[in-house]
């Protein structure tokens, strides 16, 4: 048994862990220029218009870190003038969780011809570069709410996909003065001495316990990820655990395990492209697993690394 005041550094080799100590803080630090006004983009900045040139920038390529919702629409749509009001006051809502291209038919014959649009208004989306149809004509605000519900949430289960980070409610920014730091949150902190200390079980149990609490709490979910991450690999043999994963190909737990080494030891892009491919090849609950275990380890680096986004829309095809 570990004692628990014994050093992880030398059971695996932690860049693993200083690449996510590099992205949570660059996180933290692209939230603080959002709050000053520099960096994420504002809440005009979540909705665009959209044409042919530029769909592939401002649609297919940011749908690999926000869902991209697409609103059919002419100005000579009355129905039209009635649900794209709606569409882009919820868009404000949701503060970067998802954001709105309103597409003009009569300007992009082309791109309603692509989506198969037979009549408008008609509301598509682009997750990781996969387009989904959402509804047909003037719905109801209670059931657009519930839709855009229900693809954040897919977004985020099925693709890691989370939104846009700092981005303030309209108004929110001119109105409310700066909040003072706030004081070093004293579970949080016991997690990270855990953890630093290589008290695995500490650590993992002060995190959960701090998500329980808190389910979006960010340091919480880069905390828990890689806790389980060091406690999942710190007795593997790797030599042998990688023999295993050549012998046996189709072995989705050996694979899982060298995807394991591969993120602890840094190797982060053989890491992603191992879970992937083995995404692509299994089925059934084995693929299932690859899947979750990629998410996890998306966790680890954090949403806003490009490895991430990268990994997000090749698993994407995979599974599509």
């Amino acid at each position: 048994m570990q004692p628990r005041n014994m050093s992880m550094s030398g059971v695996v080799d932690l860049a693993a862990v200083k690449a996510a100590g590099e992205a949570k803080q660059k996180a933290e630090q692209d939230r603080a220029r959002a709050a000053q006004g520099d960096g994420a983009p504002g809440p005009s900045g979540l909705v665009i218009d959209v044409g042919e040139a530029d769909f592939e920038a401002e649609v297919l390529q940011r749908s690999a870190e926000v869902p991209v919702v697409i609103d059919f629409w002419a100005e000579w749509c009355e129905p039209c003038k009635q649900l794209s009001p709606v569409l882009e006051r919820l868009t404000q809502e949701y503060a970067g969780r998802l954001l709105l291209a309103k597409i003009d038919v009569d300007q992009n014959q082309m791109l309603m011809q692509q989506f198969g649009v037979q009549g408008i208004p008609a509301v598509f989306a682009v997750v990781a570069g996969q387009a989904l149809p959402l509804f047909q004509g003037a719905a109801p605000e209670q059931q657009i709410r519930a839709t855009l519900d229900q693809l954040v949430q897919v977004a985020e289960q099925r693709f890691g996909i989370t939104g846009l980070q700092g981005v303030p409610q309209e108004g929110d920014a001119a109105e409310q003065p700066a909040e003072p730091q706030a004081p070093e949150d004293p579970v949080l902190a016991a997690a990270q001495q855990a953890l630093d200390s290589g008290d695995l079980p500490g650590a993992i149990q002060a995190y959960r316990n701090k998500l329980a609490d808190e389910p979006a709490n960010v340091e919480a979910k880069v905390g828990l990820a890689m806790a389980e991450l060091l406690s999942r690999v710190q007795d593997m043999d790797a030599r042998q655990v990688r023999k295993d994963a050549a012998d046996r190909p189709e072995d989705v737990a050996a694979q899982l395990k060298v995807a394991d080494l591969d993120m602890a030891g840094g190797h982060v892009e053989d890491a992603f492209g191992r879970l992937v491919d083995t995404v692509r090849r299994a089925a059934g609950e084995d693929r299932d697993a690859a899947r979750v275990r990629l998410l996890e380890l998306f966790e680890v680096i954090g949403p806003e690394d490009p490895r991430v986004v990268t990994a997000r829309a090749a698993l994407a095809r995979a599974l599509f």
